[in-house]
């Protein structure tokens, strides 16, 4: 798909306008008192926030001009269904409903066969998703869209997974001002966490005042995972005296780290 384009559907993607915050304000205050040209203004000026969410579709075989009309059609259901009262910023609601309405098109354009059953569960599920959140202001857990279908939560799981296409962690999912963001940046990591890089960044630390054998034993012992045997065979020194350097290296590290 050849998203880098200048023109798709007809349109100029490098001089598509951008509105500023003001001028969103006053042409929404328009759009909610039925101004439809107040509208379309605010359609023109958020095309590029079409443009950049189907760049993360890049890897799709889809037509560059089919996926930008569809995610032309999520831009007007976000502001047809924008509630300004709830204080969030057009382009946070709007980038969730523009991508949903880019996977549903390729949900049902997917050469991959999904059995007719496994898809109506899959499309009730997306329904009681967007149901629960536009109530609950809040993203719907698992257990909670399988009870408001009457469904197990494994069959939900499934349907779903089912009808996913697989996404890259490095692919942009929305850029605004030169700042991108990715999918990674969305996925929690209970491993490499603050806490855990200034751990490692303390140990390195510490181990800066060992002595070079010292430091040796410690990265074998600790960071290799070998035995005081096979340290000693190694550094051809014998277990007693790797088993007294380890001390006093964890010794002196201990009093740094205190």
């Amino acid at each position: 798909m050849a998203l880098n384009k200048v023109e798709i559907c007809g349109v100029n993607t490098s001089k598509l306008p951008l509105l500023s915050e003001q001028q969103k304000e006053e042409l929404f205050e328009k759009i909610e008192q039925g101004d439809q040209q107040a509208r379309e203004e605010y359609i023109k000026g958020n095309l590029r926030l079409v443009l950049s969410v189907i760049q993360r579709f890049g890897n799709s075989n889809e037509n560059a001009d089919d996926l930008f009309q569809v995610g032309c059609i999520g831009l007007m259901k976000a502001i047809d269904n924008f509630d300004r009262s709830l204080h969030v910023k057009f382009s946070t609601y709007a980038v969730p409903m523009i991508i949903g309405e880019v996977r549903r098109y390729l949900r049902d354009n997917n050469s991959i066969r999904v059995s007719r059953s496994l898809r109506d569960i899959a499309y009730r599920a997306i329904s009681a998703k967007e149901r629960l959140l536009k109530t609950t202001n809040k993203e719907p857990t698992l257990d909670e869209i399988a009870k408001e279908i009457d469904m197990e939560k494994e069959q939900v799981l499934f349907a779903l997974d089912a009808i996913a296409s697989p996404v890259s962690l490095h692919e942009p999912l929305y850029q605004e001002g030169g700042d991108t963001l990715y999918l990674m940046d969305q996925v929690g990591d209970k491993k490499n966490t603050e806490e855990s890089w200034i751990e490692n960044i303390s140990l390195k630390e510490a181990m800066k005042h060992l002595t070079e054998r010292e430091k040796r034993i410690i990265d074998l012992r600790f960071f290799r995972g070998k035995t005081q045997t096979e340290v000693a065979e190694e550094i051809s020194i014998s277990q007693a005296q790797v088993s007294r350097l380890e001390k006093n290296a964890l010794r002196s590290m201990k009093h740094y780290l205190s």
